[in-house]
């Protein structure tokens, strides 16, 4: 059993350096597709007619994956008034049930992302950046909302059980 938890963390690390370095090549093909379409617009007048959708696409990416990192660094948004009302002793209790509620909100995304998927594929019409198409730029949608669920349960099942023993 030791031997597969030491496979599978191995494994996750090297998912969570892939991630990482996405998001990072990610964020500066950004920053120089920006300043190239900047300086075609200003100095040439000239540009890419595609830059500016597949820069939204980018954006989109970049913080939906952005948002499964804090999620797995545990750093994201979150909202802290019922653990200043609870008693010290229950606080690892609601930490443990809002992780549960986060994950359950993000099946709940899940799910809706991958009906706009099928949506975006069954009425997009053709719409395409760079020759692919809208429904396939979309995809980060379902991939980044299913990744943080996993991630809020894995934390919720590591708390729970820290709690019971």
């Amino acid at each position: 059993m030791t031997g597969f938890i030491s496979i599978m963390r191995t494994l996750g690390n090297g998912f969570n350096r892939l991630e990482e370095a996405f998001l990072c090549l990610l964020l500066v093909a950004m920053v120089l597709l920006s300043c190239t379409q900047i300086f075609l617009r200003d100095v040439l007048s000239a540009g890419f007619i595609w830059a500016d959708p597949l820069l939204r696409y980018m954006v989109i990416w970049a913080g939906l994956l952005g948002a499964a990192v804090a999620t797995r660094q545990q750093k994201h948004i979150s909202i802290d008034i019922a653990s200043h009302l609870v008693p010290e002793n229950a606080t690892p209790w609601l930490v443990a049930i809002s992780n549960l509620f986060s994950s359950a909100v993000c099946i709940a995304l899940t799910y809706a992302s991958i009906i706009f998927i099928q949506n975006e594929y069954a009425f997009s019409s053709g719409r395409e950046v760079l020759g692919m198409p809208a429904w396939g730029l979309n995809i980060v949608f379902p991939l980044a909302f299913a990744l943080m669920t996993i991630r809020f349960l894995i934390v919720a099942i590591r708390n729970i059980v820290t709690l019971l023993k």
